[in-house]
Order: structure tokens, then sequence, then C-alpha cells
């Protein structure tokens, strides 16, 4: 059995960390568009279109892990593990969207259109139970993408990990706008819920651009750095095997795919040179478990054999 196999178990676990995600984004949301519509705080709507889009993401990732786990066929012989790159590339596109509608918008309030912000126990309620909520599921969207290695998951961790650190700077937006409400000498602070937009803004703006490198990366087949020297190494130290060359990674999703060329006595017997390349895969797959490994070998012909005995290599 090849890492191509699709494993059952992982599928599931991967769908199932993917759907919780769905169902939390969908109860953040709602609850923040309310707190924010009814408390006019744009750090709040800033969070609750962040959390919408967190919510669209979300879907993706999930159709993304069920069409990633299909098995491999006639059309897609490597499979399909790119749609979880594609997923994620998508996720960074719709952050960057929503970075830009934040900014124009604080912007907006701080020079051109001032609105005033009720803060109440609801806005402080509804990002405390954001944090906590946040908190949760990136952890479990962490341990399944690190388990399966998936790049759809991981950045729907990523996403929910930095929703923490942006619901933090909203709540001392908040906390400020509520001291400039008692200390009139500090109304300047009114002004910090629009400041915290812009901050949430440049933490997603950030996260994306981390992201969307990661995953353009994979999309352009760039081999995790250091992989071929590994593989070269791990396939001479093989007895038997003189030389490795020709080492060739590609990921796509959460499989990477493999090929590499050694040299092997010509004299040995195809049985012989079989149980070599067995040898070799194990040996890679040890240190990279989800790697679909071909070995190519290439006959080292003695310089004596006459000429039409083979080709020297």
């Amino acid at each position: 059995m090849t890492v191509q196999t699709v494993d059952a178990t992982a599928t599931r676990e991967k769908n199932s960390a993917a759907l919780s995600s769905v169902v939390a984004a969908v109860g953040l949301t709602t609850f923040k568009i309310i707190v924010g519509v009814l408390t006019g705080s744009l750090g709040i709507l800033a969070e609750a279109a962040h959390s919408g889009l967190d919510l669209v993401a979300a879907s993706v990732t999930l159709f993304a892990v069920r069409a990633s786990g299909r098995i491999p066929d006639e059309e897609h012989t490597y499979g399909h593990g790119k749609i979880e790159n594609l997923s994620a590339l998508f996720e960074t596109l719709l952050l960057l969207a929503t970075s830009a509608w934040i900014i124009y918008e604080a912007i907006q309030r701080l020079f051109f259109k001032p609105v005033e912000v009720e803060v109440s126990i609801w806005a402080f309620l509804v990002m405390a139970t954001s944090i906590v909520i946040d908190f949760t599921r990136s952890r479990i969207l962490y341990a399944a993408a690190k388990k399966h290695n998936s790049q759809a998951l991981e950045a729907d961790a990523l996403h929910f990990h930095t929703d923490i650190w942006s619901s933090s700077v909203v709540i001392v937006g908040l906390v400020l706008v509520k001291v400039s409400e008692v200390v009139p000498s500090l109304k300047f602070l009114s002004h910090a819920d629009a400041i915290a937009a812009l901050g949430v803004a440049l933490i997603v703006i950030y996260v994306s651009f981390q992201l969307g490198m990661r995953t353009v990366q994979a999309l352009l087949d760039q081999a995790p750095k250091g992989s071929e020297e590994t593989i070269r190494k791990i396939a001479e130290s093989v007895e038997g095997v003189t030389d490795c060359h020709r080492v060739r990674v590609r990921p796509s999703g959460p499989v990477y795919f493999a090929d590499l060329h050694v040299r092997l006595d010509g004299a040995m017997s195809i049985s012989e040179a079989h149980e070599k390349t067995l040898l070799i895969q194990k040996k890679v797959r040890e240190v990279y478990p989800m790697m679909d490994v071909v070995v190519h070998t290439e006959p080292i012909i003695p310089k004596s054999e006459p000429p039409g005995g083979g080709e020297t290599v």
C-alpha cells in the first residue's frame, strides 16, 4: 500500500476538525454581528467581518479536506491534494479583502464620519467568548493539521490563533473608549475603537502574506528545505548504492512525491535491485512518513565489458 491510498481514519478526523470549525464560526459570526450593530463598535464589526470570512474559509476548508481525500483517478494520478493548497490561497485572498475594508472604514471614522461607540457588558462578553472559542478550535485544528500534514487545516488554525490576538486588541480599544467616557480630559481615546480595528487589519495582513507565500510555494512545487540532500544521504547509506542523483520532490496537499535515481552494481539480479529500492523507500518514509517515493535504478557496467554489453553510467 502506498501513501496515495486514502486513510479513512485520517479523512474522518480531518473532516471532523474542519466541521467543528464551521459550526464555531457560524455561532461567533452571528454573535459578533448582533453585538456590533447594537453597540456601534467598528472593532467588533471588524471582528464580525473577519469571523464571517473565517466562516467562508472554514467552509471552503471543509470542502477541500473532503475533496482532497478522494483516491487518485485517471485524470488526477497524483491525487487531489492540491485542492488543499488552493483552499489556503482562497483564504488568503479573503483575508486581504477583509483587511482593505476594515482599513477604509477605520480611516472614515477617524477623519470623516465619527461614530459614537456604546461600550456595554455585551461588547466585552462577545470578545471574551470569541477568545475562548478561538483558542479551543485553533488547538483542535493544529493537532489535526500536524497529525495529517494538512495545509488547509493549518491555515484555518493559524487564522483562529490570530483571532485571539485581534480580539484582545479590540477589547483594549473598548476599554480605552470607556475610559474616555469616564475621564473627559482623555476624550481623544474615543477613537481607540477605530485604531483597534486598524490593529486587527494589520495583524490579518501580516498573517495573510505569510500564509500566501507558503501557499504559492506549495502550488509552485517548492520542495521542503533540505529534503533533496536528506533523501540523497539516506539512499547512499544503503549498502550497494554507490550514488544517488536527480532527486526531485514536490508537495501535493498533505502528501509529498519524490523520485530519485540510484546506481547499483550491474551484476546485481533484478530481485536484489528491487529489494534495495524497497529498503530505500522504507528509510525515506521513516523521515518523511507522508511521502510517495519512486526509485529508479541504473546499473554500473564494468568498463572492461565489450561495447555491445551495455551502457556505462
